[in-house]
């Protein structure tokens, strides 16, 4: 598909794309590392037959254990919820 199609189908379907200028290899790295943790975590050999289950799965990985549990070395080795308890209240 060429450059120029790709961003006329975005648009006529009222999109935006998520690029950054060519050969910038880090503007979606944060989004790439989560993805890959969700998909090793909470999706390997998972069978979701609907999108109603697939969203009730995701919910309950990130609200039960990637913000409660999981433990993020960006943050100290803190899970988000001790994180924002120690350093925003």
């Amino acid at each position: 598909m060429s450059r120029n199609l790709h961003r006329a189908l975005l648009q006529a379907h009222g999109l935006i794309a998520s690029m950054s200028a060519k050969g910038n290899g880090y503007d979606n790295a944060a989004m790439e590392s989560w993805n890959h943790s969700y998909k090793v975590e909470a999706i390997h050999g998972e069978r979701l037959a609907t999108r109603e289950q697939a969203k009730a799965h995701t919910f309950a990985y990130i609200e039960t254990y990637y913000n409660r549990t999981r433990l993020h070395s960006t943050l100290g080795y803190l899970s988000p919820d001790q994180f924002e308890l120690t350093h925003v209240a």
